[in-house]
């Protein structure tokens, strides 16, 4: 049986007459026949007793006319659910980010959404960039912030903004360094540095940047807190390399670092991605329209 049947069903049993549940519905009397027909057959069974004044249920169709309403209900319900998560009026955006991402003022735009969409339910999760990756793939999270330098985007994940970051060393205030605007990665070599391991990331690309330059870091403090990790450099016990967004938060003095004098200064690659170009989620869709465009 269909759902259209027991809803013709309904409105002759109902109005007890062909002729008035065809004009209730909005089709020929021929067609509204038809499809009761098609319904009794389904049923190997008549569901109305037909006389020249009114159309009577039998037994069987007493019994479907219970069920009938409660399915007509649910499917009315269900119709009603989907189309407030169409219209992104309810839902659920999971969202997931890594701990140095500062590109997006992530609590401002979770608020604009729920201003605008106040129905809609937002999960964050903070994880490294392979764990992220993964739970979007698997469609834990609908979409994520994550760094790219150190793990290439998945096949069959898609890239929905890029977010370059420059890299700078911040030092402590009474640094030998603190004066310098500039500092080139060969006048490092005999610093202690403090590292910020929390996932591949940014420790990669740091890794990957001296190893470039041939200078061998000494490593006195390894910490997967960024806070804990600026608060190692401004007593002095190492220098650090961070984003420059976390460097002008910090209060710390922080010079530019560059590979080599006059070039372009190091930089770490962070993105949004997602499983297809389009989120199917509603939710996703609307959150990613408050971002500015890649």
């Amino acid at each position: 049986m269909e759902v259209r049947q027991l809803q013709h069903f309904v409105a002759v049993a109902e109005s007890g007459h062909f002729t008035h549940a065809a004009e209730a519905l909005n089709i020929s009397q021929s067609g509204l026949s038809a499809s009761i027909q098609a319904l009794e057959k389904s049923l190997s069974t008549p569901v109305f007793e037909r006389t020249t004044r009114s159309v009577v249920l039998t037994a069987a169709g007493r019994a479907l006319l219970g069920p009938a309403r409660r399915i007509l209900a649910e499917v009315t319900a269900a119709e009603i659910a989907l189309a407030a998560i169409r219209d992104a009026e309810t839902g659920r955006l999971a969202l997931g980010v890594v701990q140095t991402f500062t590109a997006v003022d992530l609590p401002a735009t979770i608020a604009r959404l729920h201003a605008g969409h106040p129905g809609i339910q937002v999960l964050l999760r903070e994880a490294p960039t392979s764990d992220l990756l993964g739970a979007v793939d698997n469609g834990d999270l609908d979409l994520a912030f994550v760094a790219l330098d150190a793990t290439p985007l998945p096949t069959g994940l898609a890239g929905l903004r890029d977010y370059p970051e420059t890299l700078v060393l911040v030092v402590g205030a009474g640094h030998v360094l603190s004066g310098r605007t500039t500092v080139r990665i060969t006048d490092l070599a005999e610093e202690s540095f403090v590292e910020f391991a929390a996932g591949l990331g940014l420790q990669t690309v740091v890794a990957a940047l001296f190893r470039d330059a041939g200078v061998r870091r000494r490593i006195a403090f390894r910490t997967s807190q960024m806070d804990q990790a600026l608060s190692l450099v401004e007593h002095g016990l190492g220098v650090a390399v961070v984003p420059a967004p976390v460097a002008r938060r910090s209060g710390l003095h922080s010079v530019g670092l560059r590979p080599i004098s006059g070039a372009a200064p190091p930089t770490r690659r962070l993105a949004l991605v997602g499983r297809t170009a389009v989120p199917t989620n509603p939710a996703a869709r609307a959150f990613l329209n408050l971002l500015p465009a890649a």
